[in-house]
């Protein structure tokens, strides 16, 4: 039985609908109340918050038939699989054989340097800040400013350990670094952290960094982890206030229109809370031209799994069938310690500014200082409400 037990793994799903719960405890009567830590902010935009709080109806809300004409797009299954992974806490992770350094508390601790740069956590916050060519540009520094219990394109950083994000949660000092380095990321992309509830607001130099980032598709890459990272290190309700601007500057302002898939596609779906997750995508469905092409939405009532778009849009799409060869290089894998990138940490990501912070007096040291860090993720199991 202990044979068994031991060499059972999780069932990865193998179509976009398995791997998006979203809409499969859809409540009409979700209400604003229900979600005040979801951290859905008034504060970015008070004219367009009252839409966001996703009043009885909103699910209701009918919108136009797709033409026949129209192309159909889908939604990407390789997307959803690795968002589910995150949200589930990566259900078939295996511990490493590798002793347990500690390294990225160790480097948030200031005391070692990440590499291969050779640079330490205080040289990045303090002098680093404001240099937008720099965290642009500089492609090492993201896997270690914000860790990922997966491995990214530097592989001299280390992945998080469910023991070492344990031992970072509870670590003030370590806390105190990573929520500057998120304060200097979002500057990086025009955006400003007001609060310790994670409510955010465009930074006094928007217009220049919104024009960048509209055209800098790899920090949407960025993103995601920063956003995965806040989740795994305790900030949960940071993510959605930073995602509802994201989709207000997209999809209402048109000052972010090539971020738009990005959003829905990635950041909505690093939220955990399906309630939240129902929110801010009721939101984006009423904003979202052409209406009809709108992926994202609860399936339609002929049609099903949940997680399709509205209308029967969603994509069906199954994973490729695994050959013999993948069942042997699987096992080959496994023998060793084998390493997997995730596909959106192809590019690293960049820093953003954040002194003066209410609520972070600390964090006002680094006023000067570098512009670049991302979020951690955590190895903690995931509560049950979490799907």
């Amino acid at each position: 039985m202990g044979n068994l037990v031991g060499s059972w793994r999780f069932k990865e799903p193998s179509t976009v609908e398995e791997c998006d719960s979203t809409w499969g405890s859809d409540s009409e009567s979700d209400e604003p109340t229900a979600e005040d830590d979801s951290g859905i902010s008034d504060s970015v935009s008070p004219a367009e918050s009252e839409r966001a709080a996703g009043h009885s109806g909103d699910a209701a809300l009918q919108l136009t038939d797709s033409p026949e004409s129209a192309p159909k797009m889908k939604r990407s299954f390789y997307a959803a699989r690795d968002l589910y992974k995150y949200r589930h806490s990566y259900p078939n992770f295996r511990k490493s054989r590798q002793p347990n350094e500690y390294r990225n508390l160790r480097f948030y601790m200031n005391k070692i340097p990440l590499v291969p740069d050779g640079i330490y956590i205080e040289e990045i916050l303090s002098k680093w800040r404001g240099d937008y060519d720099k965290l642009e540009h500089n492609h090492t520094y993201i896997q270690w400013l914000f860790p990922l219990r997966e491995q990214g394109l530097n592989f001299y950083a280390h992945e998080l350990t469910q023991e070492e994000i344990k031992e970072f949660q509870s670590t003030r000092e370590a806390k105190r670094r990573f929520l500057a380095a998120y304060s200097m990321m979002l500057d990086f992309y025009g955006v400003k952290l007001l609060d310790k509830s994670g409510n955010v607001a465009r930074a006094p130099n928007w217009q220049e960094r919104f024009q960048h980032l509209n055209e800098s598709h790899h920090n949407y890459l960025r993103i995601t982890r920063i956003l995965k990272s806040l989740g795994e290190l305790g900030y949960e309700a940071f993510k959605a206030p930073l995602v509802r601007l994201f989709l207000e500057e997209s999809l209402c302002s048109g000052t972010l229109p090539n971020m738009q898939h990005s959003v829905l596609e990635y950041f909505v779906y690093t939220i955990r809370l399906p309630a939240t997750r129902r929110r801010l995508l009721r939101f984006a469905r009423k904003h979202y031209r052409p209406a009809h092409a709108f992926l994202w939405g609860p399936p339609s009532k002929k049609g099903a799994c949940s997680g399709g778009g509205v209308g029967g849009g969603s994509s069906g799409i199954r994973a490729p069938a695994p050959t013999p060869e993948h069942h042997r290089r699987g096992e080959e894998n496994t023998a060793s310690s084998r390493i997997n990138v995730s596909s959106h940490d192809a590019i690293m990501c960049q820093d953003l500014v954040g002194g003066g912070i209410k609520g972070f007096p600390d964090l006002g040291s680094y006023e000067a200082g570098v512009p670049g860090q991302l979020m951690l993720v955590s190895g903690r199991r995931e509560r049950s409400e979490f799907s």
